[in-house]
């Protein structure tokens, strides 16, 4: 089996939080997908659980941090410096938040943190490995 990562994420409204992940990019799994969890995948390798609230409670007894924390930040890269812009706009038109903290062009790499509806921060980035100063 090949390695994976699947994020989990509590979420207050399901259909919300599925809806703005197929706008930034993401596909459903509805093998994995029921009235209590979305499984939303960005590659072979990469998925992000939705879960309710409910759903959450039954994983961990710990609390969930309000949607004005940042517990972790999850960066995620893009083809390009358009298709970073164009996730950011696409986040921002469909109930998450665009640039959370200022963008940034470093040359090499470009990245626009963003929210979704939940508070969940991603940097969608571009990077140029061979342009990285030595």
């Amino acid at each position: 089996m090949p390695r994976m990562i699947f994020v989990n994420l509590p979420v207050t409204d399901l259909a919300k939080a599925k809806a703005f992940y197929t706008a930034i990019g993401f596909t459903n799994n509805a093998q994995f997908t029921d009235d209590t969890a979305a499984c939303m995948v960005w590659s072979d390798a990469i998925h992000v659980m939705l879960l309710t609230h409910a759903k959450w409670k039954t994983f961990t007894s710990r609390p969930i941090p309000p949607s004005t924390s940042s517990e972790v930040l999850l960066a995620i890269s893009l083809d390009s410096k358009a298709d970073v812009d164009a996730m950011n706009k696409a986040a921002a038109a469909n109930g998450g938040t665009a640039d959370i903290n200022p963008k940034q062009d470093l040359g090499f790499m470009y990245s626009r943190p963003l929210a979704d509806p939940d508070g969940h921060v991603w940097e969608a980035f571009w990077m140029d490995p061979a342009a990285i100063p030595g």
